[in-house]
């Protein structure tokens, strides 16, 4: 297995090195995809795709350029080790929450810790499905859970996170009480996406808004 750091490969660009993702084709892009794929499966770990490519998924169809999978904080650094061992460039970026790896300027971001103390546990283990996407079959976690954590990583300068909510909203038939349920990592900031979402005429159910600015009083 490669070490735990960045590996220097002359042959390749200079952005290979500092964990940058880069514009690659689509065709380099889901062979990376693929691989990612393939070396998780085969791991054994449990695992799953959130960010871009569970969005396209789930909701808008839209182009990503990085790949964003989910882990349990004990499964990381193994996690990595599988990505070194088939090739990836790989760095133990945050401890805290998050390492990278990368090939051919894909990125690869894996997370054992997400926003507003998210993490991929039992509960939401049980709800990952496997999907099509321009032909490779990848698992992807719950709409519901990508909604949740949609709503809790939208900043300033990522307000594409809400976009991508209201197309999940907009395109999947949600489990209400599953959203309730996994909406208590940050209950307002849930409540506040699904407030907006029928301010542009989407369709929410008064009783889990009600639900939801309930738990926020306790």
């Amino acid at each position: 297995m490669q070490e735990l750091h960045p590996v220097p490969n002359p042959s390749g660009p200079p952005l290979e090195w500092t964990f940058a993702c880069q514009d690659v084709p689509e065709p380099v892009f889901l062979d990376v995809a693929a691989r990612v794929t393939a070396a998780l499966d085969g791991s054994g770990l449990p695992w799953a795709f959130l960010g871009g490519l569970a969005s396209a998924i789930h909701g808008r169809p839209r182009w990503t350029y990085d790949l964003d999978v989910f882990v349990q904080p004990h499964d990381a650094r193994p996690a990595l080790g599988v990505l070194s061992d088939a090739g990836f460039s790989v760095d133990e970026k945050d401890p805290m929450w998050i390492f990278k790896a990368i090939d051919r300027g894909v990125l690869v971001d894996v997370i054992f810790r997400a926003t507003a103390g998210i993490y991929f546990d039992d509960e939401m283990i049980a709800r990952v499905r496997r999907h099509e996407f321009r032909g490779i079959e990848v698992p992807v976690i719950a709409a519901e859970d990508l909604l949740v954590i949609k709503a809790t990583v939208f900043q300033e300068h990522s307000a594409r996170h809400w976009w991508d909510a209201l197309g999940i909203l907009a395109r999947t038939d949600l489990d209400w009480d599953y959203l309730v349920q996994r909406a208590r990592h940050s209950p307002a900031r849930v409540a506040s996406l699904l407030f907006f979402a029928r301010s542009v005429d989407l369709v929410v159910p008064s009783r889990v808004t009600a639900t939801l600015v309930d738990s926020t009083r306790r």
